[in-house]
C-alpha cells in the first residue's frame, strides 16, 4: 500500500489491486482534478463527486472492490446540527492495513460509529480549523477516541490553495496536537512490522 496527499482532503491510496482517491474537489479549489477512469472515488461529503472513475461512494454502505473492502460510515458533518448526519467516515482495508478517513465531522463519535470502526492502523484527518473542519482539539478527540497507530493531518493553509474558508498553518496545528512529527515525507508505504501501539505523526508533502 502507498498514500500520496494532493491538498485539501484529497489523498491516492495504491493498493496491490487498487487506485483509490478520496475527496477529489481540487479543481474547485485552483488545482488539478488527480482521477482517473480507473480509480475508485470516495467522498466524505455529498456533493463533490469527481466525474470520470469507474466506482463513486458518496453515502453509507459496505463495498467490496479489487481486493479492498470499503465500509462507510454515517456520521455528524462538523456544521450541522446535532443528530443531522451529513457525512461519511470511510475505512479501507487493504494489504493488511487498515484507514479510517474521517472528513469535516462532529468529534464525538458515537459508540455505534466506533465499533464500526473498529481497530485502525492509519486514520486521516482534517486539522484547518476555521469553522470549516476540524480544529486541533477536536481532531485530539477523535485520535483519543479511536487510537490509530498513525495520524495523517489534511486539509491545512496552502498557498496554491483558494480554500472557502482560511485554513490554519500545518505547524500551528501540529502544536495544537501537541505531537511531533516522525517523518516528512512525499509517499508513506506503510508496513505491518512498523505500526505499533504508540501513534505517530506523519506528514505527507503534496503532490
Amino acid at each position: 500500500m502507498e498514500l500520496q496527499y494532493f491538498g485539501a482532503n484529497c489523498l491516492r491510496v495504491a493498493t496491490k489491486k487498487a487506485q483509490i482517491v478520496i475527496d477529489d474537489n481540487l479543481d474547485k479549489l485552483g488545482l488539478t482534478s488527480i482521477t482517473k477512469p480507473t480509480d475508485i472515488t470516495l467522498h466524505t461529503f455529498a456533493g463533490q463527486r469527481a466525474k470520470g472513475s469507474r466506482f463513486v461512494a458518496d453515502m453509507p454502505g459496505e463495498y467490496e472492490i479489487s481486493g479492498a473492502v470499503i465500509h462507510g460510515i454515517a456520521a455528524q458533518s462538523h456544521m450541522n446540527e446535532k443528530g443531522k448526519q451529513g457525512a461519511v467516515i470511510y475505512t479501507i482495508s487493504a494489504d493488511d492495513i487498515k484507514i479510517a478517513v474521517l472528513g469535516h465531522i462532529n468529534p464525538e463519535l458515537t459508540e455505534e460509529q466506533l465499533e464500526q470502526i473498529g481497530v485502525v492502523d492509519i486514520a486521516v484527518i482534517p486539522v484547518g480549523n476555521s469553522g470549516y473542519t476540524l480544529d486541533a482539539i477536536g481532531a485530539l478527540k477523535l485520535i483519543k477516541q479511536i487510537e490509530p497507530k498513525v495520524v495523517i493531518p489534511t486539509h491545512y493553509a496552502d498557498k496554491a490553495i483558494h480554500y472557502e474558508v482560511p485554513q490554519v498553518e500545518l505547524a500551528e496545528a501540529i502544536k495544537g496536537l501537541a505531537m511531533e512529527p516522525s517523518e516528512t515525507i512525499v509517499k508513506y508505504k506503510p508496513k505491518t512490522l512498523e505500526l505499533t501501539d504508540s501513534t505517530r505523526l506523519v506528514i505527507l508533502e503534496r503532490q
